[in-house]
């Protein structure tokens, strides 16, 4: 949106104040913040409903390996596939929306191959069910426009080393898309696990021209579209099969020189992965967030005594994914760790694993949301507890008592519209029945934003109509407003701090038009009701502006 000017002496005081109101928030030592304000009205003291946050990352993965999610195989013989492709995006996106979520997470990078025209990568074959095959239209723009219409933040989730899975080209590389880089570069690929079920190929996470080479074709897609983040999964070295160890002894032999273990170097090539692609993606778009969701324990604390008290599966050892080291280095931006196990669960309890990341991401600037398994739900060879329909909503209720814990990613989207026993509409009615903010990350960089002017609102048949300008966007110290978000008070008092302090009164955001007017239709109004109203303006890190002042609605 291009800035609406207005003559400086009508605007000098709102300016002022709202650059004194909301520094950038990287900002220097002794420059007034956000939080500052927020402390210096008492809003920072204001109670708060904990059913109603008003900041909290919600999201669901949508998976398109093998299928899982999107796009399905029966769109593949549509008489439209890319309109089939299309309209079942749009499905999950209803279903994000009615459930007020505020982000997607979407697979684009499943099996070393691409949702997007990549130079460097063939064509995945989830798009058309031929690998290598030109689907007819670029699907990761598409993805990101739908998304970002709704105001949903897109993160683009990839999986970094596997290259195939067991129902595609498994362990056989001639069965790689034709120009694969593997068929260029085979000594880049090993099988595992060998000769056995489940066989696919990875590519040697020990081998730097591998790990240089995935960077540069995930960080293509960072270059290229408009991402909000880069997500990676559990994915890293294999999980480990019985009786076989992942042939890479002649790499380590090579490369592993000063390291006491194998497994030591393989920690070591993760953490370069890691650490290098946070720092290229910051260097080539700051605003973009990596974030990594790891197997849900890092290590038991019979095996480190800075391990959580569990007895299962360690990712330090399985994946050789250092995943609290990644956090305390502060080399990601936020952690979705999969605590994909019940409440009272022996070997790996949820009410104790909360509690141990919450202390991981304590003092350090990353972002901790908690990855939910609700495809154990009414699943009859999971525990007894999944056949409660208000286990979910006890695993959110639990977090609540972390303020850490910034928000819950569901796996996966399938089986959240699944609904099965009923427990996405309790957890959703209990935990997510308002609007809500995506978490601010005050060390991305921002600018001050200038709050808007609602100029009417209509009453109709189906709704009050809001329009407002923002009279000073992305003009001389101040930041772009990509999105809005409104407030509703019922009728003429004035709110105070504390009515901004949770989203008890947020009926909703709404992305930015290239317009000088902006609007929303309010469709919960009830008639003859008097309401106040107030906007405020959004950068694309979700960064808030002082509100509006109030627009009444008499009559």
């Amino acid at each position: 949106m291009k800035p609406y000017r207005l003559a400086a002496t009508g605007l000098a005081v709102a300016l002022l104040g709202s650059l004194l109101a909301v520094a950038p928030a990287n900002a220097a030592p002794g420059t007034t913040t956000e939080t500052d304000t927020a402390a210096a009205t008492g809003a920072a003291r204001c109670p708060t409903n904990p059913a109603t946050p008003k900041r909290q990352f919600r999201a669901m993965w949508i998976a398109s390996v093998v299928n899982i999610d999107w796009p399905t195989r029966g769109s593949y013989t549509a008489p439209d596939r890319i309109a089939a492709q299309k309209a079942e995006y749009q499905g999950w996106l209803d279903l994000a929306q009615r459930l007020h979520h505020n982000a997607v997470i979407v697979q684009v990078r499943p099996t070393a191959d691409a949702f997007w025209p990549s130079p460097y990568e063939p064509w995945s074959e989830y798009l058309t069910g031929v690998r290598g095959q030109d689907p007819g239209w670029d699907p990761l723009a598409y993805l990101i426009d739908e998304a970002h219409k709704r105001n949903l933040e897109f993160h683009a989730w990839f999986n970094p080393y596997r290259i195939s899975m067991p129902d595609g080209a498994g362990a056989d590389i001639t069965k790689l898309a034709p120009g694969h880089p593997v068929r260029q570069h085979p000594e880049w690929a090993v099988a595992y696990p060998v000769n056995a079920p489940g066989s696919r190929l990875y590519y040697n996470p020990g081998i730097p021209e591998v790990r240089a080479f995935v960077q540069t074709a995930m960080l293509d897609a960072v270059r290229r579209y408009d991402l909000d983040g880069v997500h990676f999964d559990d994915y890293f070295y294999p999980y480990p099969a019985a009786g076989q160890d992942f042939d890479d002894q002649a790499t380590f032999e090579r490369y592993g020189a000063g390291f006491a273990s194998k497994a030591d170097w393989r920690r070591h090539n993760i953490d370069l992965l890691i650490r290098e692609m946070g720092q290229k993606i910051k260097s080539i778009k700051p605003w973009v967030k990596f974030g990594v969701s790891p197997f849900g324990i890092w290590r038991n604390k019979a095996a480190d005594p800075r391990g959580s008290d569990t007895n299962g599966t360690q990712s330090y050892d399985a994946n050789f994914a250092d995943t609290r080291k990644w956090v305390r280095e502060e080399w990601i931006d936020y952690i979705v760790p999969q605590i994909y196990w019940n409440i009272g669960l022996t070997v790996a309890d949820y009410a104790k694993l909360v509690p141990w990341w919450a202390d991981v991401v304590a003092g350090t600037r990353v972002q901790l949301y908690i990855g939910q398994a609700d495809y154990k739900i009414g699943d009859p060879a999971q525990p007894a507890a999944w056949q409660d329909p208000a286990e979910m909503s006890r695993h959110l209720t639990l977090n609540r008592d972390y303020p850490e814990v910034d928000g819950n990613v569901h796996f996966s989207a399938t089986q959240v519209r699944a609904n099965k026993l009923g427990a996405t509409d309790i957890y959703a009615a209990e935990h997510y029945s308002r609007p809500a903010l995506v978490p601010a990350m005050s060390h991305l960089p921002a600018k001050p934003l200038m709050f808007p002017i609602i100029t009417g609102a209509t009453r109709k048949a189906d709704g009050i109509a809001l329009r407002w300008r923002q009279l000073v966007d992305g003009f001389g110290p101040f930041g772009d407003a990509t999105a809005y978000a409104i407030y509703r008070f019922d009728g003429v008092s004035l709110p105070g701090a504390c009515g901004f302090a949770d989203a008890s009164h947020l009926i909703g955001t709404v992305r930015a038009t290239d317009g000088a007017v902006q609007s929303y239709l309010d469709r919960t109004a009830k008639p003859g009701k008097r309401y106040s109203y107030y906007v405020t303006a959004l950068d694309r890190l979700a960064n808030e502006s002082q509100p509006s002042p109030p627009y009444l609605v008499l009559r």
